[in-house]
């Protein structure tokens, strides 16, 4: 992480991460990093000064804080800064994570927290030193639009990123925009002249991948009676865009890995290794790390293609967007601004948006076509206090498996009708949801709802 010098100094009791503050110039991030030391196991006295956000700790040789601990997995735990402290998570680790002797999957670490990684203790300390990090100059990065300090620090990354040509990994929830973030990379790049190639890897059944990523010969199987390139021949010269890479079955990364590490292909049915000149851009809604730690996702291929990395913030964390966002879609569609009324411009921005852009464009759009009816299905941020509400009642007087069937059921239902409600079809609802469309269909022959 770039910075400029440090700027100032911050009491220890303090234990905000990141902060925002008006100079004359512009609103300034402020980042305060922090110290780990290994307190006792086998890498006692071992420690790191950390001003980056997502840093991971685990026995891997490629995480930032490499433990020999045999306990610890690849990837135990990762570390991020965010406005509202140091948040800790969990990445499905075998043996888990304590803080401060409580197993946890996701907190936010308190000044001295000790933290519990199999038969080690890292002890946690925010510091005392302010880092100052640079902004974009504009609120647009190509068709990126986003005035908030977060999405101006993520165009500088973009800049810089997009000035090379490394591989890029790009994570964000569903919705933020990722294949947005890929394509202003591609067109800021010195490939911007070349293609720039979409494969949707959640979308290909796997009998046709390595057809659509490598091509085919004539006579390769039945039906091919003529040649054909595949995607990355298609992208030479330009940028290869992997879209939903965490949906790709881990018997097909071998074939991608190698066309990723040696940038050579051979198409289906042919002899010749060909060469291609192309960049990867890779996008995912999924934790990756996690995801290695379960067995679905290969850490080589995660490492080849995440070089460089770009977390897209969600809509929720960036409420300075929301309004900038609403023109933008309101003059795309050419209407006129005064469309938007005081009282609709209120409940877009106090809305939590869990699909995030791609809700809001949606709620522009209903606004356009039905002014007077409602936006959407209101949804604020939830509460902590209410983290244990489950929405509906609980039959005490029926056997705890009866009543634990009953509360599954409820949750289904109403997770499946909105989620359905929000998408076009059943296989974008279940890539978004992370299951495969069979699930979702068992869901619903269960409790017996209609197909859309």
């Amino acid at each position: 992480m770039d910075h400029h010098a440090t700027v100032d100094r911050v009491a220890d009791h303090d234990v905000a991460a990141t902060w925002v503050t008006q100079e004359v110039s512009g609103p300034v991030v402020r980042v305060r990093g922090y110290r780990l030391e290994v307190v006792s196991g086998p890498d006692q006295g071992l420690t790191r000064e950390v001003t980056a956000s997502g840093f991971r700790i685990g026995a891997s040789s490629r995480s930032d804080l490499v433990l020999a601990d045999r306990r610890v997995s690849g990837a135990h735990v990762v570390i991020e800064l965010e406005r509202a402290g140091y948040r800790i998570r969990d990445l499905a680790s075998t043996n888990g994570t304590t803080v401060g002797g409580v197993r946890i999957t996701d907190a936010y670490l308190p000044a001295g927290a000790l933290i519990g990684l199999g038969r080690t203790i890292v002890r946690f300390t925010p510091s005392t030193v302010v880092t100052e990090l640079p902004l974009h100059a504009e609120s647009r990065f190509g068709q990126l639009i986003g005035p908030s300090p977060a999405m101006r620090r993520m165009f500088h990354e973009l800049a810089k990123i997009a000035a090379s040509d490394v591989t890029v990994l790009i994570h964000g929830e569903t919705g933020t925009g990722k294949e947005l973030v890929a394509e202003a990379i591609h067109d800021a790049s010195a490939r911007a002249a070349g293609p720039l190639v979409v494969i949707d890897c959640g979308g290909i059944p796997g009998n046709l991948f390595e057809d659509a990523l490598f091509g085919h010969e004539r006579g390769a199987f039945t039906g091919a009676d003529r040649a054909a390139a595949g995607a990355f021949e298609r992208a030479d010269g330009g940028t290869l865009f992997l879209d939903e890479l965490g949906e790709l079955p881990l018997d097909l990364q071998p074939k991608l890995l190698r066309a990723v590490q040696e940038r050579v292909i051979r198409r289906l049915g042919g002899a010749r290794e060909l060469p291609v000149d192309v960049r990867i851009v890779a996008a995912t809604h999924r934790d990756l790390p996690t995801e290695i730690n379960r067995g679905s996702f290969r850490e080589d291929l995660f490492y080849r293609l995440a070089v460089a990395r770009v977390e897209v913030p969600p809509l929720r964390e960036r409420a300075e967007d929301i309004l900038p966002l609403v023109h933008h879609f309101l003059a795309a569609a050419g209407a006129d601004a005064d469309r938007l009324t005081p009282d609709a411009a209120t409940a877009l921005t106090a809305h939590y948006w869990p699909g995030n852009v791609r809700e809001l464009r949606t709620a522009v759009e209903r606004l356009l076509i039905a002014p007077t009816g409602p936006l959407f299905e209101t949804r604020p941020a939830p509460a902590a206090a209410d983290a244990l509400h489950l929405g509906f009642d609980l039959d005490l007087t029926a056997s705890f498996k009866d009543a634990k069937q009953a509360v599954i059921d409820a949750f289904d239902r109403r997770f499946i009708e909105a989620l359905l409600a929000r998408h076009a079809s059943i296989a974008d609802a279940a890539r978004a949801a992370g299951l495969d469309r069979v699930s979702i269909y068992k869901i619903m022959n269960r409790l017996g709802l209609r197909r859309p």
